[in-house]
């Protein structure tokens, strides 16, 4: 039974010292940590966006097959003394890229591509430190979001079928008495195409964490199908045209034509289909390796002005401005291509090649991310 009211007691003073109820309590106890995630995941992110460019000059440089043996664990300490330096050459020595092309190589030589492979496998030993580290602390304080153990989970998974991958591709080029000089090229592909989907889905992770799961539910209600389904082929096109480039990279293709448009003075060069059996030649003949590379580019510049056509029609101005970036970045990155080719490759180019096909690839993500989730504004723009 309620109290009588004092004759002149104010009107709401009862009901203003009760606690107020805030709203969303349930929701805010499944959030977790998810900026602190998210920062997480952006180091992470920036970790292997330098280990691509690592890679790259490892490769451009002639290095990665300096290291012989795969130990993940004892490998993370260099050599100590003369003694383990001479034991390191000796064993480099024994394989057919030494004994075939580096046979000028010295001591300091050795050393030289030795560290570039070094710091590579280190970095990669850095990111799956940086990974464990992160996803132990905020497992066992219980702070991962509902539904993302699993993801976070997978990102490990990824980085360890990398390194295991990294070895494949390294044990195809250290062999002895069979004239191989460099990595198989297909191996190579599928390392820089693995390393390249890691880097989108710790993109994609750092996209949704950077909004409420609230927001999120309510801008898919406003998904852009279309514009979805188009920046989903241009990432799937793209990403084609990443192991292809890989290809070009493992066997130097990018230096046997340095004409262009052309190629050798001829549309279609005449070194294309030399190998037998056919289909090596899809993997290993320079020449149909680099001309599939360029005309898998004129297509795809074509394609994404095609879906940048579609992109400008959207009415949310954060994803038109994304489909801007994404042409913008895919006419220069064509444009660079270009160049490197009539430059020869030289590593300065070709590794700014590289590195500006992952800026490509995550605008790509980003456009596509925010044709799926586009982000509501007022008439005025805020």
């Amino acid at each position: 039974m309620s109290s009588k009211r004092k004759l002149f007691e104010e009107v709401g003073t009862a009901e203003a010292a009760k606690p107020a109820v805030q709203p969303g309590l349930i929701d805010k106890r499944h959030t977790g940590a998810r900026k602190a995630i998210r920062v997480w995941l952006q180091i992470l992110f920036a970790l292997v966006f330098v280990m691509i460019a690592v890679g790259g000059l490892t490769r451009l440089t002639d290095s990665g097959l300096s290291i012989t043996e795969w130990r993940p664990l004892t490998g993370a300490l260099p050599p100590l003394s003369e003694a383990e330096w001479q034991s390191e050459f000796e064993k480099y020595q024994a394989i057919d890229e030494f004994r075939i092309q580096n046979q000028w190589m010295q001591m300091a030589d050795f050393k030289i591509i030795y560290w570039w492979e070094w710091g590579h496998r280190q970095l990669g030993r850095v990111i799956g430190v940086v990974w464990a580290l992160g996803f132990g602390y905020f497992a066992l304080r219980r702070q991962v979001p509902v539904g993302w153990y699993g993801k976070l989970l997978f990102l490990g998974l990824l980085g360890g079928a990398q390194g295991a991958i990294g070895w494949w591709m390294v044990a195809s080029g250290v062999t002895q008495g069979e004239g191989v000089t460099d990595v198989a090229s297909y191996r190579l592909a599928t390392h820089l195409g693995l390393a390249f989907i890691i880097l989108g889905f710790i993109a994609l992770y750092i996209m949704e964490l950077g909004r409420s799961a609230p927001d999120l539910m309510q801008a898919r209600r406003v998904k852009e199908a279309k514009q979805w389904g188009m920046s989903t082929g241009l990432l799937h096109f793209t990403f084609l045209q990443i192991l292809l480039g890989a290809l070009v990279a493992g066997i130097d293709a990018g230096r046997s034509y340095t004409d262009w448009p052309m190629m050798g003075g001829q549309w279609f060069p005449s070194t294309a289909l030399v190998l037998e059996p056919m289909w090596r030649n899809f993997f290993e003949s320079p020449g149909l390796v680099q001309f599939m590379h360029r005309v898998t580019g004129y297509v795809l510049i074509l394609f994404t002005f095609v879906v940048w056509l579609r992109g400008r029609k959207s009415t949310h101005p954060h994803t038109r401005f994304a489909f801007n970036a994404v042409l913008a970045a895919m006419t220069l990155q064509i444009a660079l291509g270009i160049v490197t080719v009539l430059y020869g490759a030289p590593a300065h180019i070709a590794i700014f090649h590289q590195t500006l096909a992952v800026i490509v690839w995550v605008l790509i993500l980003r456009a596509r991310f925010l044709s799926g989730y586009p982000i509501a504004t007022s008439v005025r723009g805020t």
